[in-house]
């Protein structure tokens, strides 16, 4: 009996280490005293990249909104918006670790919700694995330019 639990409590211990480093893993840290000016994230390749001068640093998979075809139209329809935003604030204390609240919705954004007469939603945030957000938060200055494309 011993061994039969040896036998399969190792090799199921072993996986779960790995997948744990893995999963915890930041490969290619970007380095101390970096500053990006831009986000790009695209939705259909579930990718953010990061940039300075016009050079991409580096890209993450990024989580979307349950239904990410599409701009967001309004309140609770759980896509994510499209168009060029900015981050406009940061919350250390989200239920996900750390945020970056991106500046949805523009005045564009409203006007069409209201033209429909239905709320626009808010409270759009960046959220990746912790390693990962806590490396963008530490490079991403307020203000930084957000691009959300198709």
């Amino acid at each position: 009996m011993t061994r039969r639990v040896i036998i399969v409590v190792v090799p199921l211990s072993t996986v779960f280490f790995f997948t744990w480093v893995y999963a915890h893993h930041i490969s290619n840290p970007l380095p101390t005293g970096t500053t990006i000016d831009r986000i790009v994230i695209e939705k259909s390749a579930r990718k953010l990249s990061v940039l300075a001068n016009g050079k991409t640093l580096k890209s993450y998979r990024v989580a979307l909104g349950r239904s990410p075809v599409g701009a967001k139209q309004q309140e609770g329809d759980y896509k994510t918006p499209e168009g060029v935003y900015k981050i406009d604030g940061r919350n250390p204390q989200s239920n996900f670790h750390l945020a970056l609240h991106v500046s949805y919705p523009s005045d564009e954004d409203k006007t069409r919700a209201a033209e429909r007469g239905v709320p626009a939603g808010f409270d759009i945030m960046i959220a990746l694995t912790d390693e990962e957000i806590e490396e963008l938060w530490r490079v991403t200055p307020d203000g930084t330019t957000v691009e959300i494309r198709p």
